[in-house]
């Protein structure tokens, strides 16, 4: 008996770890296809004491056409109901701020799943794939762990972020 439990055990480690290796591919993955996306964009400008950059939201940050990476703020992220794929346009002011701005929504579709937390990080499942959503969406919606909600994903292709959406049964 401790025997088979020890390789339960085992495989279950052998598991995790190729799960690991699959996610990090995955991120890999994502990140070249915003960033793809992202080349056909325009360059940044000056305009005036103002630099205006144009990228992709891959679900957490803005990815420039040289693949330079911005940090969106959640909660713009969470009010605007951005999701992976959508065009944005970034100017940094003459102070240095940042203002984003959704200029290109993705095609969306929207599905029912189950908010889990795991790995100190917020998660949807949806027919055993999960999808993270952001901190500040879950806190907006006062969402629980086990919480049925609606996610927003991209019609079409791959990601592995979703933007939260609704909360249905608390």
């Amino acid at each position: 008996m401790q025997s088979q439990d020890k390789k339960l055990k085992e495989i279950k480690e052998i598991l995790d770890q190729a799960e690991e290796k699959i996610n990090a591919a995955k991120r890999i993955l994502f990140e070249q296809v915003y960033q793809e996306q992202a080349r056909g964009l325009e360059t940044p400008e000056n305009v005036g004491p103002n630099t205006i950059i144009e990228g992709v939201f891959d679900g957490e940050e803005m990815i420039d056409a040289a693949g330079k990476k911005f940090p969106v703020p959640q909660n713009y992220a969470s009010k605007s109901k951005l999701v992976a794929g959508d065009k944005l346009k970034l100017t940094i002011a003459a102070d240095g701020s940042f203002i984003f701005k959704q200029v290109g929504p993705v095609n969306r579709k929207r599905v029912i799943g189950k908010l889990i937390y795991t790995d100190d990080r917020w998660f949807v499942l949806v027919n055993h794939k999960k999808y993270q959503v952001l901190q500040a969406s879950v806190t907006y919606f006062h969402a629980h762990e086990g919480d049925e909600v609606t996610i927003i994903l991209p019609k079409s292709g791959e990601t592995e972020w979703a933007t939260l959406e609704n909360c249905l049964i608390k």
